[in-house]
């Protein structure tokens, strides 16, 4: 049954905040002690979900709740996490050059063997199948998993923190080696597909640039390597060639050939991160919001898509992260009510109150048409942005304990 409820029919309370925060952090925790022992685990990312999605963790699902578990004064549990992401950098069942996958199965990590990938058994074909995108290698996904070890690090121990920092650093060496540096010189999009061969893909992502450029400048910040510096900036001016003054919006990025800029569709992301991963943003930047109240609003949230079809309860959440960050708290509480009446009986958050939501993408480059949805399911990657939002807590930047 789907729970569409627009934030204006809630009445607002003032520890609607407190209320979310306590919710999403309850249900992160249940989520890893669900997992038996205190070894290292991935979290299921749609644990209602069957087929192609069955025992799915995405590492950027699972990248944002180890964040937000942090943020939830939840530092053992998230350790868990970033245990099974140092497991995943270091051994892989085909490649031995740092990657991460874009998924694994959830459950338990063993500690000296591969991460195993999720999949399904098909009774008519007799055989196993496995998804095309979760085998591959996403770069946006790669510094996404970098920046979950970077908080893991500033959260523990220094003598743990060194292991988390080099995992860090072998995954944004990975993600170095996508650099095209062809005008607009950026980062690539990564690989899609199975070994031995994936797809390469070409196009630059304006969303994967702000990841990496993030990532980067964090591990700059150590000042045990000269690349980092470098690599932000160039990340960043990518971000910034992205900027379209006129409309007052980031485009996505460019198509295929990594030169010519995309300028149809607009992904709500791609507003809103640059004004969280920059902190010297320029002020012309922030008319992205007016863009986003223009183009994204929807039902009283926001969804993916240009006029959007459903409300996506991930990005909506980013909009209140963002406005917080921003100091417009009051901006940012109108939109907490929405979130908290996304909780599904488990305790996560749907990922779109509506059956299903467009977005106007491509799941990868077999698709034959723009197959990427979000679907009204209980889910792990907004149950993490919509704690990131109650705790104003920027995953994109340092947060020294």
């Amino acid at each position: 049954m789907c729970v569409c409820i627009a934030a204006s029919a809630i009445p607002a309370r003032a520890d609607t905040r407190a209320d979310l925060a306590s919710v999403g952090c309850a249900a992160l925790v249940a989520a890893v002690d669900q997992v038996p022992g205190q070894g290292p685990m991935f979290l299921d990312s749609y644990p209602t979900a069957g087929q192609a999605l069955a025992q799915a963790a995405f590492t950027y699902d699972n990248a944002l709740a180890l964040i937000a578990l942090v943020s939830c004064n939840e530092v053992a549990r998230a350790r868990r996490i970033a245990d099974a992401f140092v497991v995943a950098v270091a051994h892989d069942r085909s490649y031995g050059d740092h990657r991460i996958r874009n998924g694994y199965r959830a459950g338990a990590v063993l500690p000296d063997r591969p991460p195993d990938l999720a999949g399904w058994w098909d009774d008519t074909a007799a055989r196993w199948y496995e998804d095309a995108y979760q085998a591959g290698t996403a770069t946006g996904n790669v510094a996404w998993a970098a920046l979950a070890l970077l908080t893991q690090a500033d959260a523990v121990e220094p003598e743990a923190a060194s292991r988390y920092r080099a995992g860090a650093a072998a995954l944004m060496g990975w993600a170095e080696a996508r650099l095209d540096r062809r005008r607009p010189a950026g980062l690539e999009g990564g690989l899609f597909g199975f070994e031995p061969a994936p797809i390469a893909q070409h196009w630059k992502s304006t969303e994967h640039n702000i990841d990496a450029a993030a990532a980067a400048v964090w591990l700059a910040h150590e000042g045990t390597d000269p690349r980092w510096g470098p690599l932000g900036v160039l990340a960043r001016d990518f971000v910034a060639a992205m900027w379209e003054p006129g409309a007052g919006r980031f485009l996505i990025g460019t198509g295929d050939d990594g030169q010519t800029f995309n300028r149809e569709p607009s992904a709500l992301d791609t507003q809103l991160w640059p004004l969280l991963a920059f902190p010297d943003a320029p002020q012309d930047w922030h008319r992205a919001l007016d863009w986003v109240r223009g183009q994204h609003a929807v039902a009283g949230g926001y969804g993916f898509a240009l006029h959007p079809d459903a409300v996506w309860t991930e990005g909506t959440a980013q909009m209140a992260l963002t406005l917080g960050v921003l100091g417009d708290t009051g901006g940012a509480e109108r939109l907490f009510p929405l979130l908290l009446a996304q909780r599904a009986p488990g305790g996560f958050l749907y990922a779109s109150p509506q059956a299903r939501m467009r977005t106007g993408l491509a799941i990868g480059p077999t698709s034959r048409t723009d197959d990427l949805y979000y679907f009204h399911l209980p889910h792990l990657g907004a149950t993490a942005w919509a704690v990131l939002a109650a705790n104003t807590w920027n995953p994109f930047r340092r947060h020294i304990h």
